[in-house]
């Protein structure tokens, strides 16, 4: 059987946790930042990790990560 290929969007999207978890970015900071408050930009500043329905996807995406 041949090796799976990774989504290589995928592959630069998301990094995995010591303990399993899958991290990600958050959405929403890449342009238009003149009406977001500076609180709200700062929360977006930090990764968070992607939740437990969507982190069977990403594995599918990117099986050896």
């Amino acid at each position: 059987m041949p090796k799976m290929k990774s989504s290589k969007g995928a592959l630069k999207r998301f990094k995995v946790t010591a303990t399993g978890k899958v991290k990600r970015a958050r959405a929403f900071k890449g342009h238009l930042l003149s009406g977001k408050g500076k609180k709200r930009k700062r929360r977006l500043r930090q990764s968070t990790v992607v939740s437990a329905g969507e982190r069977k996807t990403v594995r599918k995406l990117v099986p050896y990560l």
